[in-house]
């Protein structure tokens, strides 16, 4: 494996001042592996500076908890509850879940490096599961913000073909109001999407390639209409509905594009991406009384555990209206 000599004189004197009591042993395969992060793994300088704290971290509570500097050969003898009193300890400073699993990624980093090098298998890390983080509620927008976004009249001084604007708002108003992920509205055919009159349902390939079937609007359908009346190109029916500025099929990024500029025009947070207009869809029926298992079908969740996440973010807004107008709260 190729050295990065200059990365290693460079940071064996910065490891040995701010950690005096390193085993002698320990310091050079250290800054050989900070060496490699940066030369061969290619690693920004702050997510380097990140690992090297996370390691420098473990091996001081080491030094503490063995009663001295861990030697290379008592380090490839750690037992799992050395690793859980590292993490127990980081969580009485105060770190969080995502701190513990960051701190464990550098460590765990650090010992698969050594295991390359032949200096030992460090079984420890790797038995020791990374601490559990709660995923963050979905972020839904307002319902008047969310209606609002096929409002082609918000960009209206933008330099953009009128067609181009009319297909913005097509798949916007797919996404709020049929609650598609991007990539199924973009991977509808002409011949999936009915005449306004001709129909009120999508057929939705989703994930796994499962198909589901969804309402959609009169006024989506009149929008998608609309788009493809100026649309200058000839859109076969089995060919995608939505496209390019050159013709080709249209790309996810341009849609994000497209809304992070009615973020600004609106007033929105970034957490307005295309996907939280699907929160919004969800989190909107459920508001009004919608059934979770008819929501979960709608969606195409696999399991009615993942659409129950919208419960919690509903009774979270009903937490807010309360605190905000209760008198007493």
């Amino acid at each position: 494996m190729a050295r990065s000599p200059a990365a290693t004189a460079d940071t064996l004197p910065m490891l040995t001042s701010l950690a005096p009591d390193m085993a002698p042993d320990m310091a050079p395969e250290l800054a050989r592996w900070l060496g490699f992060l940066a030369s061969e793994k290619r690693m920004s300088p702050k997510t380097v500076e990140a690992y090297r704290r996370d390691a420098l971290q473990f091996l001081s509570f080491l030094a503490g908890h063995l009663g001295g500097a861990p030697t290379l050969a008592q380090f490839e003898m750690l037992a799992p509850r050395d690793v859980r009193a590292f993490m127990a300890a980081r969580r009485m400073a105060g770190a969080g879940g995502r701190s513990l699993m960051r701190n464990l990624a550098g460590i765990r980093s650090f010992a698969r490096f050594l295991e390359r090098e032949g200096k030992g298998r460090v079984g420890a890390l790797m038995a020791v599961r990374p601490p559990k983080t709660p995923k963050p509620l979905p972020k839904p927008l307002p319902a008047t913000a969310a209606k609002r976004l096929a409002d082609t009249d918000l960009r209206a001084g933008e330099d953009r073909a009128p067609w181009i604007l009319a297909r913005d708002a097509a798949v916007l108003a797919l996404l709020y109001g049929s609650g598609l992920r991007i990539s199924e509205a973009l991977g509808l055919a002409r011949r999936d999407i009915p005449a306004p009159g001709a129909g009120d349902t999508l057929t939705v390939t989703g994930k796994g390639g499962k198909t589901r079937m969804v309402p959609v609007l009169p006024q989506v359908l009149a929008l998608v209409a609309e788009y493809l009346a100026l649309c200058p190109y000839d859109i076969p029916a089995d060919s995608p509905a939505f496209r390019g500025a050159k013709g080709g099929p249209l790309s996810p990024r341009i849609i994000q594009l497209a809304m992070a500029s009615l973020r600004g025009a609106l007033g929105l947070p970034e957490s307005a991406t295309p996907h939280a207009l699907r929160h919004s869809f969800a989190t909107h029926l459920l508001g009004r009384g919608g059934d979770l298992r008819a929501i979960q079908e709608l969606l195409g969740h696999a399991s009615l555990a993942t659409t129950q996440v919208y419960t919690a973010v509903d009774a979270e807004r009903l937490l807010e209206v309360y605190r905000s107008a209760h008198p007493r709260a």
